[in-house]
């Protein structure tokens, strides 16, 4: 398991738990990221990622990003 901060442009993986405290927590699964859910990067620049889950592209930065752990 490893931060999705950690994943390379292209690369595909599950999440397995988002972290964080209940504001954070919410905000993500929000935009869709919840366990079990397929997330692919698109690009990562600084930390801040683009990626694609559930059809649809969304961009958030590298705080929230090493809330998502993924395997």
């Amino acid at each position: 398991m490893m931060p999705l901060t950690m994943l390379s442009a292209g690369e595909s993986m599950k999440i397995c738990k988002v972290s964080g405290n209940e504001e954070t927590r919410r905000f993500l699964e929000n935009l869709g990221f919840v366990t079990g859910t397929a997330v692919t990067v698109v690009s990562s620049i600084g930390g801040n990622v683009i990626v694609n889950i559930k059809d649809s592209r969304v961009a958030i930065n590298e705080d929230m990003a090493r809330h998502i752990m993924v395997a």
